[in-house]
């Protein structure tokens, strides 16, 4: 069932969302597992950068984003405890879609939340780990490979095989 109700809309997340958040994230990324202290302390850290996409019926996704500091991307299920002091690039950490509400534009949608907290910000790029299965859908929206260190591939082993590290100048910039 497609979910086409017109009053679904992306809002800033708040700490009453996670009880929701959480098992969204569960379902959609069962070979992703993160503690639930990994969503509160992100949004937390960052407010500005998460957002849920959410109607009178409940939340249907969920956008987790930050600021972030070089070529390095934040492990699988790890805390940050802060962040960096200078970023250079905005981090799009999860972006999830409950199936009912998927291909309807509403993760460009998304991308687009991110790009602005990324200008309010004054960082030109975006950046993000993309799972082996995201990969394609990471590229289709203008995402590119970055080259990556030893450390980074690292990294990437901790979410699956088939991890990039993709990033994409942010649009719009003056």
């Amino acid at each position: 069932m497609t979910h086409l109700n017109a009053d679904i809309i992306w809002r800033p997340m708040r700490p009453d969302d996670l009880a929701a958040i959480i098992p969204l994230a569960a379902h959609i990324h069962p070979d992703y597992p993160e503690d639930d202290d990994i969503f509160k302390e992100r949004l937390s850290l960052a407010p500005s950068g998460c957002f849920v996409l959410a109607d009178a019926s409940g939340v249907h996704g969920y956008l987790i984003s930050h600021p972030w500091a070089g070529h390095l991307s934040p492990r699988l299920n790890c805390l940050l405890h802060h962040l960096p002091a200078q970023p250079e690039s905005w981090y799009l950490h999860d972006l999830a879609l409950a199936e009912t509400v998927r291909g309807q534009g509403r993760a460009k949608e998304a991308i687009l939340l991110a790009e602005h907290a990324a200008r309010k910000a004054n960082l030109p790029v975006l950046s993000l780990t993309a799972t082996g299965p995201a990969r394609t859908f990471w590229l289709k929206q203008g995402f590119t490979p970055e080259d990556i260190s030893e450390a980074e591939k690292a990294v990437l082993a901790s979410y699956d095989p088939e991890a990039s590290f993709l990033s994409r100048p942010v649009s719009g910039r003056v």
